[in-house]
């Protein structure tokens, strides 16, 4: 995606104009433009020149982002540089500056107006009373706070004339509106004045305009000034995250230590990081060892510790010993820098709800503008007089709010993808930030996802007289010139408890059977039973006991020593400490979770029941990860979580693609969510995110439809013939002002946000089973014998159209039912006994 800067939006209007001129350039294939951002995301094969010609042909300018003034260095801080120029509050210090030359002139043109006429307040002699020099003065005062904001004006009369009319042109048009009938007014006060006509005088003295298109200029900038600081504070996390960017790096050339700058640093090059130092660019610790503080990238407070071999990431902080690294990842190929372009290309890219906002935005401008005019036109016919209708007609127009319908989206997506960059919950795009709490399934990977993905000694069994010391020594000796993964599980364990090393000879390995070797005079095996039995002799209660293990997904592993029966050492993935816990939020949350692995099934069962997951689907290979995903789809919107490259296919595949942060580059570059902290509890963290987002948008939207909705009857005086309301133009541009404002405000709420409470969990589930409650059977079954027979059970009943879930225990011999609508239970015992199960009862 080629993002652009782009110059002199006002509001969606503007958004909504630029937008569909650039997807009319030939080769564009997809346009998105944020208000919020000022920057454009376009994807396809037009040029630079042509997609510019295009915006500024729509009366706008823009700039490749990087090219002006910014160009984009190699580097880490070159990324980040020029997304820190797009971010850039260009609009605040201006509008500051325009609103308190406005303020100056403004308070002596509301002295002169209201303050004199209305309460008397002296004013010098040339003007007392000489009603033609007071006219003539609040003309001037008003004009020159005309020509402080000719910004309205330029940009108003730009969209009117590129038939593109926008929040500018009602602010233009109102003010204008007031100014020059004032004027008029103003002639028409001198000509009674010189025919004597003092009663005129004073009557068109009455129908002067000129502080209405004076303080509606200043109140819109009062308003604008807000919401562009209130704006700045939405991309704060971004901006936050760009600053973390190192500027300098201690690289080692010739033997000597040289500090240069950290986007100058190549990868291969070997740099050093001193305690409090931070780390320049991604590398391998090469020498010494530390602490590294991580809490940049992934939130975790935690320091981690990092030995010769380890990878570290730009941005973290060394925080105790002196090491040497070697540059892995430099310029844009960084953690951070990665970071930093996921939340940009959010920030420029459109959630599906803001195109209707924006499809709204593209034609409320020009309704507003026929709206004045008809109510104008209205009220002359009505016989009141040329001032009044007018004042009606120029409420209408600086009370209408299409900036706040603009910003209702962005802002939000804007907010919500800090608060998940703050969390380590990366959303690639505005669209997978509001489908993500759309999702009713959840497909997770096995090893690496809900496991650990690293094989460890889980159990110790040793035989009658031999202590587990002695069996673990025994293994480690065999074991340790072993390079299957199993072995490493042995080799660390004795490491953790000091074993000592004994030096074995003739090692052999026995493809499919095991290990063995010599030590001294004795003859070691290690491997299945089949191995073990031809050399010793296995007990009941040992194999009874290795049995069991190998029911909880355990890999039983059996040594003997010179004819002698050893014991058994079980490894396993283990299951990840928040797993369980992960999977039950989810299903709180009203989602299906289901299990894909290509692991065996008593061991994918033996897990899926640790972690509490709906269902197991095992043996599964990459192209049948994804014809899974195909196949749930057709049940409800799904969302894949993996970590391997064997995931990417599924990742892909899937509505919304959950990518492990630990995991390959590959599942990462597959996903459409990145989770930096590799927790499987950030996958419900980040389904609450999205729903607190879009929760956020549709609150937004909501008020800026109702108040436009209120509004502009009221400005209209629709009610005046009935309770005599009437709104001056200038409590009508104060309105609009702070409608963006609050729209802005409510946004900023979502920091307040726990994504991590899972109170509304249990609320959405209490609701749903209360909804159900009617809707629910219970099936006793007898003949199943295995996670395997749970499977066929499920997989026919959830076949049904009418049954949203079977819970299916073989344990229990039962079958429990979530129905989307009756179905007869002579239906229900048919699928399930076609597949020779009995089924005894239907509650």
């Amino acid at each position: 995606m080629e993002q652009y800067i782009v110059t002199g939006m006002s509001c969606a209007a503007c958004s909504a104009r630029v937008e569909k001129a650039v997807s009319k350039v030939p080769g564009v294939h997809s346009c998105s433009v944020s208000l919020l951002t000022n920057s454009m995301g376009v994807e396809g094969t037009a040029s630079e020149q042509e997609i510019i010609a295009a915006v500024e042909a729509a009366g706008y300018g823009a700039t490749k982002k990087g090219t002006s003034g910014t160009a984009d260095r190699a580097g880490t801080g070159g990324n980040s540089t020029a997304a820190e120029e797009m971010l850039r509050d260009r609009e605040t210090p201006a509008l500051k500056r325009r609103l308190v030359a406005s303020l100056g002139f403004l308070i002596v043109l509301m002295y002169s107006s209201m303050g004199h006429m209305m309460w008397g307040w002296p004013l010098p002699s040339v003007l007392d009373g000489n009603h033609v020099a007071m006219g003539l003065t609040q003309m001037i005062l008003a004009a020159i706070i005309m020509i402080i904001n000719q910004k309205f004006f330029i940009s108003g009369f730009k969209g009117l004339i590129h038939r593109a009319p926008n929040m500018d042109t009602l602010v233009a048009l109102g003010s204008g509106a007031s100014f020059v009938y004032s004027t008029y007014a103003l002639f028409a006060m001198t000509d009674a004045q010189v025919r004597g006509d003092m009663a005129g005088v004073m009557a068109y003295m009455h129908e002067f305009y000129f502080e209405s298109a004076a303080m509606i200029l200043a109140l819109i900038t009062v308003g604008k000034m807000l919401e562009a600081r209130s704006k700045g504070k939405t991309t704060d996390a971004l901006k936050s995250l760009m600053k973390l960017a190192p500027k300098i790096a201690t690289v080692i050339k010739d033997g000597e230590e040289k500090v240069i700058p950290a986007e100058q640093v190549k990868k291969g090059d070997i740099f050093v990081v001193r305690p409090g130092e931070n780390i320049p660019v991604d590398a391998e610790v090469v020498e010494g060892s530390s602490a590294v503080n991580e809490a940049a990238l992934t939130g975790e407070s935690i320091p981690v510790d990092k030995e010769p071999g380890d990878f570290v990431s730009a941005a973290t902080l060394n925080q105790s010993g002196y090491i040497k690294c070697r540059a892995a990842r430099v310029g844009e190929d960084t953690t951070l820098s990665q970071i930093i372009q996921m939340v940009s290309d959010a920030a420029a890219t459109k959630a599906p709800i803001a195109k209707i906002a924006d499809r709204v935005s593209g034609i409320f401008v020009p309704l507003v503008i026929s709206i004045a005019a008809v109510t104008i036109v209205v009220w002359l016919l009505a016989g009141q007089s040329i001032g009044f209708a007018l004042a009606r007609g120029v409420s209408v127009l600086v009370i209408s709010c299409p900036c706040a319908l603009g910003l209702a989206t962005p802002v939000a997506i804007m907010v919500g993808n800090g608060m998940g960059a703050k969390h380590g919950i990366m959303f690639k795009t505005a669209v997978s930030l509001e489908e993500t709490g759309k999702i009713q399934i959840v497909a997770l990977d096995k090893t690496g996802t809900i496991t650990s993905g690293e094989p460890v000694v889980t159990d110790l069994i040793p035989s009658e007289g031999v202590s587990e010391e002695e069996l673990l020594r025994m293994a480690y000796a065999l074991e340790k010139k072993s390079e299957h993964p199993l072995a490493g599980a042995i080799r660390k364990k004795a490491d953790e408890l000091q074993i000592p090393s004994d030096e074995v000879t003739e090692f052999t390995a026995l493809p499919g059977n095991g290990l063995t070797a010599k030590l001294g005079t004795q003859t070691l095996y290690g491997g299945n039973p089949a191995l073990i039995r031809e050399q010793a002799e296995i007990p009941v209660s040992i194999q009874q006991a290795a049995d069991r293990l190998a029911e909880e997904g355990k890999t039983p592993l059996y040594f003997s020593c010179s004819g002698k029966l050893m014991g058994v050492i079980a490894v396993a993935d283990v299951i990840k400490e928040d797993s369980p816990k992960a999977v039950k939020e989810l299903r709180n949350m009203g989602i299906r979770v289901i299990m894909l692995t290509g692991d065996n099934e008593r061991t994918a069962g033996a897990i899926g029941r640790q972690a509490g997951v709906d269902e197991v689907i095992a043996g599964v290979l990459p192209d049948g990860k994804e014809k899974v995903i195909r196949t749930l789809k057709k049940q409800g919107k799904v969302a894949m979580v993996g970590d391997g490259i064997n995931d990417a296919p599924a990742l892909t595949r899937a509505d919304i693609g959950i990518a492990i942060g630990a995991g390959t580059d590959i599942a990462i570059d597959a996903a459409d969510v990145v989770l930096m902290k590799s927790r499987l509890s950030d996958v419900p963290a980040a389904v609450r995110l999205s729903r607190a987002t879009l929760r956020n948008i549709h609150e937004n939207l909501f008020w800026a439809f109702f108040y436009n909705i209120i509004g502009i009857p009221l400005a209209a005086g629709v009610w005046y013939p009935l309770l005599g309301w009437k709104l001056n133009p200038m409590f009508g541009a104060a309105a609009m002002s702070l409608s963006s404002f609050c729209v802005v405000t409510n946004a900023l709420r979502l920091n307040l946000c726990n994504i991590y409470d899972t109170a509304r969990d249990r609320k959405r589930k209490l609701k749903k089973e209360k909804e159900n409650k009617e809707m629910k059977k219970t099936m006793k079954i007898e003949g199943m014998m295995c996670v395997h027979c749970e499977a066929r059970v499920k997989k026919c009943l959830e076949a049904l159209p009418e049954v949203e879930e079977a819970i299916v225990s073989h344990e229990a011999g039962t079958a429990e039912l979530t129905l989307n609508t009756e179905v007869a239970d002579e239906v229900l015992k048919k699928v399930v006994e076609d597949q020779d199960y009995t089924v005894i009862s239907i509650q």
